[in-house]
C-alpha cells in the first residue's frame, strides 16, 4: 500500500468489505467465481494499483444467469414486507460499514471524502424508503360498467433486473435500482464500471452476508465485472424484462435499441448538459456557492454537474468577478484530505477530453477566464489532478452543446427578459437538472411552469446537483427518460395487471353486446 492508502487506511477499509484477493469478480451471493481475463484496479488519487480481479466469462455469465432465475422463482413469493426487512438489515450493515465503504469509493473513483461518506448515505437513505414501500406497493380499484363485477389493478414482480452503472456514482445508483427492485420481488444482475470494480465487490460482500443470514437464495443479488462486451450479453438477454442503464448518451442510444429490438423494458439515466439561470434578482452569494459546487464537486464528474450559466447581462460582470475570485480560493489534491474542495478526474483518457473541450471552447471563440491545466509534482503523480476552468463562451459553440465529463463551466449572456434566458437553457439535446437563481416569484414560478425549464428536475435557489431520495431522479430529451429512487419510480420494476371479478349469477358483456346462446 501507497502512503497515502497507509494514511487514510484503505487496507484496513479493504479488509473490512472483504477485499482480499484475485479470486473476487463474479458472484452470486456469497459464492464467488471467475475464469475471465484480470481486471486491474488503479486509483487515481496516487495512480496505484489498488487490487485485481477476475473478470466475468461468458461461461461465468449463463451460471449467474441460472442462479438469478432459479432465486427468483421462490424470492418472489416471499411477502412484500418480508422483502422490505431483508432491505432493511441491509441498510443497517451499511450503516455499520459506511466509514469503510466511503473511503474506498473516494480511493478508487476520486471524489472528496465528504462525497464517498455521502454516497453511503444515500445507499442508506433508499434503503430507509424501501422499507417503508414494501408495505406501499399499491394498486387501484375502479368501477365497473357490468354488474356485480368489481375491476382493480395490482402490481407484480418483473423478473431478472439488470443494473449497468457508471463510474461517478459506484456505488449509490446500484442502491438506487436494487433496493426498489428486491422490495418489489425481483432480482438483480449488477455490471458495475469497469473503472470501479472494487466498490461492488464491496457491496455485493455486505449484501451477501444479508442474504446468507437470512437463508435467502444467493442469485437473489449477483455481480458481474467486465468491459462493454459484459454489458452486451445483459441488454441482448431475453430472460431480462429490464435493464436499467447509467452513463453516457451515446451508450444509453445502443442499449435502448438493443433492448427494444427483444421488446424489454429500459430505464436510462444518460447525459446531462445542466444550467443555472442568473436573473437581475438573484442572491449573487447563493449563487456563487451553488455555481461552485455545481461546477467542480466531483471534479465535474456528476451528470448533475452545473456547465452552463446563463447570466443577465445586468449582474454578468459581478457574477463573473464573483466566481473568479472564488475559483482562486480551491484547493486541489489528495480528496481523502477533507481540506481539499477537489480531487481527481477517474483517468487520463479523462483529462484528454478535458483537454480537448478547451482547446475546441478557444478555437470555436470561447475567452478563457480561468485557465484550465493538468496539475504535476508532489502530490500529483497520478496525472488525473486538473485545474477546474471557466470560459466565457456562446450557447451556439458546439463545445457548449456537448456533455464535457470534467470541471468546465460556461459562463453566457442573455439579454430580456427570462423567457430568453429559458430558451437558451432548453435548446441543448440533454434534459437532466437545471436551477433558476432569483428571488422574484413571477420568475421562480414561470422556470416551474409548462413554459418553463424542460429538464427532469428543475430547481429554484439552489444548484443543479444534491438530489434527494424521495423525489423521482431523472431527465427527459437524451438523458433517456428514466426514473429512480423516490416517489412512484417503483412501478418500472413490477409488471401491472388488470383484474375483473364476476360476483354475480349471470355474464353481461361489456359495451353492452349481446351474445345469447
Amino acid at each position: 500500500m501507497t502512503t497515502i492508502a497507509t494514511q487514510f487506511g484503505i487496507k484496513a477499509a479493504l479488509a473490512q468489505l472483504g477485499i482480499q484477493d484475485i479470486n473476487e469478480g463474479t458472484s452470486t451471493g456469497t459464492q464467488s467465481f471467475a475464469t475471465g481475463a484480470i481486471l486491474e484496479s488503479y486509483s487515481p488519487v496516487d495512480g496505484q494499483l489498488i487490487a485485481k480481479v477476475k473478470t466475468t466469462s461468458a461461461a461465468d455469465y449463463e451460471k449467474v444467469m441460472q442462479a438469478a432465475i432459479e432465486a427468483f422463482q421462490s424470492f418472489r413469493l416471499i411477502p412484500a414486507p418480508q422483502r422490505g426487512e431483508m432491505v432493511r438489515q441491509f441498510g443497517e450493515k451499511l450503516r455499520q460499514n459506511k466509514e469503510a465503504l466511503g473511503k474506498l469509493v473516494s480511493y478508487e473513483m476520486g471524489k472528496s471524502l465528504q462525497e464517498g461518506y455521502g454516497e453511503v448515505q444515500e445507499m442508506i437513505d433508499i434503503c430507509d424508503f424501501a422499507v417503508g414501500l414494501s408495505r406501499q406497493l399499491h394498486g387501484l380499484t375502479m368501477h365497473s360498467e357490468r354488474p356485480n363485477h368489481r375491476m382493480y389493478e395490482q402490481y407484480h414482480p418483473l423478473g431478472v433486473v439488470g443494473i449497468i452503472s457508471a463510474f461517478n456514482f459506484p456505488v449509490a445508483v446500484w442502491s438506487w435500482n436494487a433496493a426498489l427492485a428486491l422490495v418489489c420481488g425481483d432480482v438483480c444482475i449488477w455490471k458495475p464500471s469497469e473503472k470501479t470494480p472494487l466498490c461492488g465487490i464491496a457491496c455485493q460482500n455486505i449484501l451477501s452476508e444479508v442474504l446468507k443470514e437470512n437463508n435467502l437464495p444467493e442469485g437473489i443479488s449477483c455481480l458481474i465485472n467486465g468491459d462493454y462486451k459484459l454489458g452486451e450479453l445483459l441488454t441482448s438477454d431475453s430472460r431480462i424484462p429490464l435493464i436499467s442503464a447509467t452513463g453516457s448518451t451515446r451508450m444509453g442510444k445502443i442499449v435502448a435499441q438493443t433492448v427494444a429490438g427483444r421488446l424489454g423494458k429500459s430505464l436510462l439515466e444518460l447525459g446531462g448538459n445542466n444550467a443555472i439561470i442568473v436573473t437581475p434578482d438573484a442572491d449573487i452569494k447563493m449563487t456563487v456557492i451553488g455555481a461552485v459546487f455545481g461546477a467542480v464537486g466531483t471534479a465535474g464528474q456528476r451528470c448533475t454537474s452545473t456547465r452552463r450559466l446563463i447570466i443577465h447581462e445586468s449582474v454578468y460582470d459581478k457574477v463573473k468577478t464573483a466566481l473568479v475570485a472564488a475559483y482562486q480560493q480551491l484547493r486541489i489534491g489528495n480528496p481523502l484530505d477533507q481540506n481539499n474542495h477537489v480531487g481527481p478526474l477517474i483517468d487520463t483518457d479523462a483529462v484528454e477530453k478535458y483537454n480537448k473541450a478547451l482547446e475546441k471552447a478557444v478555437i470555436e471563440g470561447g475567452k478563457i477566464l480561468v485557465e484550465g491545466a493538468v496539475l504535476s509534482g508532489s502530490g500529483y503523480e497520478s496525472g488525473c489532478y486538473v485545474q477546474p476552468a471557466i470560459v466565457e463562451a456562446e450557447n451556439s459553440f458546439e463545445i457548449v452543446q456537448q456533455e464535457t465529463f470534467a470541471p468546465i463551466l460556461y459562463l453566457l449572456k442573455y439579454t430580456g427578459t427570462v423567457e430568453n434566458a429559458i430558451a437558451i437553457q432548453n435548446s441543448v439535446a440533454q434534459g437532466l437538472s437545471s436551477a433558476i437563481m432569483t428571488t422574484n416569484l413571477r420568475e421562480a414560478e414561470l422556470f416551474l411552469s409548462t413554459a418553463g425549464s424542460d429538464c427532469g428536475i428543475a430547481n429554484v435557489n439552489i444548484g443543479t446537483s444534491g438530489a434527494e431520495i424521495g423525489g423521482a431522479f431523472g431527465g427527459e430529451k437524451e438523458t433517456g427518460g428514466g426514473r429512480e429512487s423516490g416517489s412512484d419510480a417503483w412501478k418500472v420494476y413490477m409488471r401491472r395487471q388488470t383484474n375483473t371479478i364476476n360476483y354475480g349469477s349471470t355474464l353481461p358483456l361489456a359495451q353492452g353486446i349481446k351474445f345469447d346462446l
